[in-house]
Order: structure tokens, then sequence, then C-alpha cells
């Protein structure tokens, strides 16, 4: 590995450590909040329909993996889904999260590693989860590498839900990552884009007075700061 691309790791790790550590963060990112419960619910729905229109019902056959699985949070979504522990896997840069994880899912599998070398054979799962794991990288080459890596470790016909940041300005640390270079990291793949979630610093104004009035803002999309994508391998 390049020592940028080290770096960039190193980084990685040390800004994911500082959020951890960050109790107004918790706190933030609690189902307790109503404005994160607002924009997990509306996530979900988008996903669900998502899976749905592809024909995607049963998820109990299919091997899922989650890039950046942090603590477990969105593999437990898709247990609730109907996956199975036993074939559900994670990856992510610390070990204090992966521990929480294994707490959380004992019979899945769990490893601490980086994206750009993830250690499993090719063609190994029907379903790869990136969560928000792309707009943290500001180094084009970590995530180019990244991106073929998952497409190694994907079935034929396998997918990627892509789920992140279009536009991200007020936190350094992070980079928006818009619909023309998601497709630049996925050549010769079927993409299928959908923009949700009503701005968090919006919602963050709304949704505590109006939950009604946040939903129609979203549905206008024109506010709406994340694309699900859905990408086929071929």
């Amino acid at each position: 590995m390049a020592s940028n691309e080290q770096d960039e790791i190193k980084r990685l790790r040390t800004e994911y450590a500082r959020r951890e550590e960050d109790g107004l963060s918790k706190a933030k990112y609690s189902r307790f909040n109503p404005v994160q419960l607002f924009l997990l619910q509306s996530r979900e729905r988008a996903l669900l329909h998502l899976l749905r229109k592809h024909g995607i019902t049963d998820l109990s056959n299919l091997s899922i993996c989650e890039i950046g699985c942090g603590s477990g949070g969105v593999l437990q979504e898709f247990l609730s889904f109907g996956g199975d522990p036993e074939k559900l896997f994670g990856i992510d840069l610390l070990y204090p999260r992966l521990t929480e994880a294994k707490y959380r899912l004992p019979r899945s599998g769990f490893v601490c590693a980086d994206g750009q070398m993830l250690p499993f054979p090719s063609n190994s799962f029907d379903l790869v989860l990136q969560f928000t794991a792309f707009s943290s990288i500001l180094s084009p080459q970590v995530k180019q590498t990244m991106a073929a890596n998952i497409l190694r470790v994907l079935k034929s016909r396998g997918i990627l839900l892509w789920y992140d940041f279009w536009l991200n300005p007020t936190n350094p640390q992070t980079k928006g990552i818009p619909p023309k270079e998601i497709s630049a990291l996925f050549p010769h793949c079927v993409l299928e884009f959908h923009k949700i979630t009503l701005a968090p610093p919006l919602a963050r104004r709304i949704v505590p007075f109006s939950w009604p009035l946040a939903m129609m803002l979203e549905s206008l999309k024109i506010f709406n700061s994340h694309y699900l994508v859905f990408i086929q391998k071929i």
C-alpha cells in the first residue's frame, strides 16, 4: 500500500475514534432522538421499497457484507428484514466498534480490516452494503481501490446497495459523492439512483415541530442530501 493510502487509512481511524468518543454524537444518533428516528425510518422505507421493486423479498439465503459496519446497526436492520445472522458479515477499522457489533450479532462474522483489502474470496457475496463509508474517504485512489474490491467479492449479478451523501459542505472530514462519480467508480454495472433523506440540518429544524411537514419536504427531493443506489454487477 502506498504511503498516501496508508496516511488516509490512519486519518480515517483517527476520525472514527474521535466520533466514537464524542458523547454529543452518540445522543444525536440515538433512536430516542426524534430527528434520528425520522431519518432512519425514512431510509428504511426507501430500502424496503427498492428491494421489493427488484424482487428481493427473501433475504434468508443471501450472503450479505457491510463495508464500514461500525457497531452493527445497519446489519441489525437487515436481520430484521429476514437475513440469516450466520450469513451476515461486516468489516470495520476499529476493534471497539466490532466488539459491540459482535455483542449485538453473536452469530455473524466480523473482521477488522481495510476496505481496500477485503479478506474474502472473490464472488463471495450476493449483497454488499455501503452506508456512508465512501463519503468519509478523501483520497480518490482509496475510493477506487475499495470500489474494485467490492466488485471482486460480489457474485455475478450481485448487488451493492449504496447509501451516502452527495453533498455535505459543513464537515471537512467528509466529501459528498455525486452520481457521476459513483458511476465512474462502478463501470460496466447497472446503476439506479434514488435521491432520499431530508438534509439532516434541515430535518433537525423541522422534525421537532412538524413530522408531516418534514415528510412533505422530503417527498419534493430538492432538499434531500443522500443517494440510495442499486448497483448490479454484470
